[in-house]
Order: C-alpha cells, then sequence, then structure tokens
C-alpha cells in the first residue's frame, strides 16, 4: 500500500483513504452491515489506515456503524476522521454536545482528524462569531482532537482566506482532472503545498463522473493501458500530486475496493504520456458544453417556475459525458416536472436580462427535447 509521510504532523498515512459516506445499502436503504464490514477489512487487511467518516453520512448511520466496524481493531492502528456539522452549530453548547455524540457513535476517546465540515464563506464566518475554532483548539488541548483541520467547498479566494486564518494541521478540497479549476482547485493546492499543509482530496473520481464515460473516452483510457480501470486514472492524477497525503474513495462495492486496492498497493504516478492524454480528453469533454450558462440567476425567477440554470447544468452534464445516469437523479427528482424546461412560455424576460446574451428560449426547447430522447444511455 503506498504510503505518505505528513512532514508537518509526522505520521505516515495510507494515500488511500477508506471513505464513509458510500456503503453497501439494503432494500430498506440502511448499511448493510456484513457488506460493508468486509469491504472494510479488506482495505484495512491491505495497509489502509485512514478512515473517513461525517455527522451526517448515510443520515446518520456511518460514525456509529464505524466505531462498531473498527472496534476489533487496536485503536492505534488507523486514523479515524471526523467531521463538526458547522451548519447545525449556533453555540459553543452544540459544539460540546455534537463531539461528545460523535465520541460515542465512534466509541472512541479521541479524533485523530477532526474536520469543520464543508466550510465556505458565510460558515466560516459564523464559526468565527462564535468563537467555535477557539473551542476545537481546546478539545485538542485536551488530546480530545489530534489534528484540527477543515473540508471546503467555495471559491478560491474563500479557501485562501481561511487557510492563511490559522496554523491547520491538514486541509480537505475536493480536486480531480476535470475540477482542477473549481473551488480551491489546483491554485489551492498549490498554496497548501507552499505552507506545508498536507491536503486531503476528497471527489478524486467526481462521484464515479470519471469512472463512466461513453466508448469514445472510454477507449482512449484502454490504449494507455488494457487493464487499468477507467476510475484508476483520476486516482493516479491526484497522486502525483506529492502535496497529497490521502486519497478519499467512497467504495459501495468489494469490487471497487479490489480495484482500488490494485491501483494503490503497486501504485505509479502519471506518466507523461498519460498526462498529456488525460489534458486532450478533459479538452473533448469541455468542447461538448451546449452553452455558456454561468449559473448567475439574473434569469430568475421564472414567471414559469423554469428553473434556469439548473436545466443548463444538466444539459451541458449530459453532453459532456454522455451518460444520462449522471444526470438522471437531478433531472427527474431533483429539478422534477415542475421546473423543467417544457413549461417555458417563451416570454422573453429571461434573456433580456442575460448576461451571456444567450438564446435561452431556443436552448430550453433543446434541453427537453435531448433530455427526452435519452440518446446518451450506457449499458
Amino acid at each position: 500500500m503506498e504510503k505518505r509521510r505528513m512532514e508537518k504532523l509526522g505520521i505516515e498515512t495510507s494515500l488511500l483513504g477508506f471513505g464513509c459516506m458510500r456503503f453497501p445499502v439494503d432494500a430498506d436503504g440502511r448499511i448493510d452491515e456484513e457488506k460493508a464490514q468486509k469491504m472494510l477489512d479488506k482495505a484495512i487487511a491491505a495497509g489502509v489506515n485512514y478512515i473517513d467518516t461525517a455527522y451526517p453520512y448515510h443520515g446518520g448511520e456511518s460514525e456509529p456503524f464505524v466505531g462498531k466496524a473498527l472496534k476489533k481493531y487496536d485503536r492505534d492502528s488507523y486514523f479515524l476522521a471526523t467531521k463538526l456539522p458547522v451548519w447545525k452549530v449556533e453555540t459553543l453548547e452544540d459544539v460540546d454536545r455534537i463531539f461528545q455524540e460523535q465520541l460515542a457513535r465512534l466509541q472512541t476517546d479521541h479524533i485523530d482528524f477532526y474536520l469543520m465540515h464543508a466550510l465556505n464563506k458565510s460558515r466560516f464566518d459564523n464559526m468565527l462569531k462564535i468563537g467555535c475554532i477557539g473551542r476545537l483548539e481546546q478539545l485538542k488541548a485536551e488530546g480530545k482532537i489530534r489534528y484540527l483541520g477543515f473540508s471546503f467547498h467555495d471559491d478560491y479566494e474563500t479557501f485562501e482566506r481561511i487557510l492563511n486564518y490559522r496554523d491547520w494541521d491538514f486541509c480537505q478540497i475536493q480536486l480531480n482532472y476535470m475540477d482542477a479549476e473549481e473551488q480551491a482547485g489546483l491554485k489551492g493546492y498549490k498554496l497548501a503545498e507552499q505552507k506545508g499543509v498536507p491536503v486531503i482530496v476528497m471527489e478524486p473520481v467526481k462521484g464515479g463522473s470519471l469512472a463512466a464515460y461513453a466508448e469514445d473516452i472510454t477507449g482512449r483510457f484502454r490504449g494507455l493501458d488494457p487493464e487499468a480501470s477507467v476510475a484508476s486514472f483520476a486516482l493516479r492524477w491526484v497522486g502525483s500530486l506529492p502535496g497529497v497525503k490521502v486519497i478519499l474513495s467512497g467504495m459501495t462495492a468489494m469490487e471497487q475496493v479490489e480495484d482500488n486496492l490494485k491501483t494503490f498497493s503497486s501504485f505509479r504516478p502519471l506518466s507523461e504520456r498519460e498526462q498529456q492524454e488525460i489534458s486532450d480528453i478533459v479538452k473533448l469533454i469541455n468542447s461538448r458544453v451546449q452553452n455558456g450558462c454561468t449559473g448567475c440567476s439574473y434569469c430568475m425567477p421564472c414567471p414559469a417556475g423554469v428553473n434556469i440554470p439548473a436545466n443548463f447544468r444538466v444539459w451541458n452534464t449530459y453532453h459532456m459525458y454522455q451518460n444520462y445516469g449522471m444526470v438522471k437523479k437531478r433531472w427527474e427528482e431533483e429539478l422534477g416536472e415542475a421546473a423543467q424546461a417544457k413549461n417555458c412560455v417563451k416570454c422573453g424576460k429571461c434573456e433580456q436580462v442575460c448576461p451571456q446574451k444567450l438564446s435561452i428560449r431556443g436552448d430550453l426547447q433543446k434541453v427537453q427535447a435531448d433530455l427526452d430522447k435519452k440518446e446518451f444511455v450506457l449499458k
């Protein structure tokens, strides 16, 4: 198992971290504990020593299951990570109550890596206002937290502000070859590396998006290595960055565990040829964007109830990856019929205020036609 040393902390972690937000579930939607236990056992036996969960994962079931699943292992043999749900914190009493609940759920007396979960500008401002960081520093001084960090979802400027606020033990960012310029992105990674802050990466395969392509792109990856999974290239892209110390993978099936172990047990950074091919693939995917909607929402609210930016996000993603499965839930459930493009009454108010001067009415017609046709359905 590939290991990385966190010089700042004086410890060594497995490059592959087990993300506990996508365990297999049973018919009732609850964690299939037998399958999940076997997956964890397999990963740990192969050398994975970083286990990452969070308060809300699996509707609150992940932490209790992880606590039970890890009970048979020596507590010093693995690093346990969980997160403070900052959106639930209004007072310092909330910090104490939630933290104590997490210790009980996880059946432990300390957390190795404790994160302020999913920080953005407003959440960070609120945590500063109530003094949350100071309280977490007290818990660290008491030995209940070993390393204090944060996970992040916002723009680079906000990331820079948070990273520079204090001397963090580590940080966790979303990073993959399609999101290199999104959120903190590669720019944020380089800032953390420059400051000597260990980086933990989430969504390296973009929620599975970078593992399920149409045949044209899948074929290009097979041309690089016919024995390697498409997902392995995304993981190796992230792992080729030396400042990345842990790459989290939320695994749902034993086959994913085995494939990841294959990738990380004989880890190879990407070659120059592989880097160039992935760069070319990124350009190809981005060239499939159907319109230049920036999501500014100047067009909203729509008098007919159409969620215009959301329709365009689904449309662009559908064409970029040519995989209806990637947008099925967003289109059919999260967006739903009431907000779909078909409800456009062609009043034109949106086009009058669109900064990008998009042909919104015409594009909405194309959105509905394309998503109804479902041309790109992977077998």
